[in-house]
């Protein structure tokens, strides 16, 4: 039998959690305090995701990259792949929050957006 430690995510009390597994089956978690926890830690077991947050290169603004996000979380390991096609991308100013910087980022069917607004060089905010 294995044993996974965690430290749950799903609220502020940050429980420490104990998962146990048998051939990749979870017999059990413990150690949490809430119904969130239990799922946090079978969802991490399984089939983790995260949110990507970096930074993209912009063109014409008023700073050199504009930070951006997954609109919502992907595969684990799908991080590295989104890395490597955001790294060629270059937009060019205005950018508002909110804007698609890319569609489908590493075949998640995730788009990945701006964070910021990143005015033109010379413009007022």
């Amino acid at each position: 039998m294995e044993q996974r430690h965690l430290t749950c995510i799903g609220c502020p009390l940050g429980c420490r959690l104990t998962v146990k597994l048998e051939r990749e089956k979870i017999l059990s978690v413990t150690g949490n305090t809430c119904k969130r926890g239990e799922e946090y830690a079978k969802k991490e077991v399984t089939s983790p995701t995260r949110i990507l947050t970096t930074t993209v290169r912009i063109e014409g603004g008023r700073y050199p990259v504009v930070p951006v996000k997954t609109e919502r979380d992907i595969p684990k390991d799908k991080i590295r792949d989104c890395m490597e096609e955001l790294k060629a991308v270059l937009l060019h100013a205005p950018v508002k929050v909110g804007d698609v910087v890319m569609h489908n980022a590493g075949h998640t069917g995730v788009n990945v957006v701006a964070t910021s607004n990143c005015c033109l060089f010379h413009e007022e905010k």
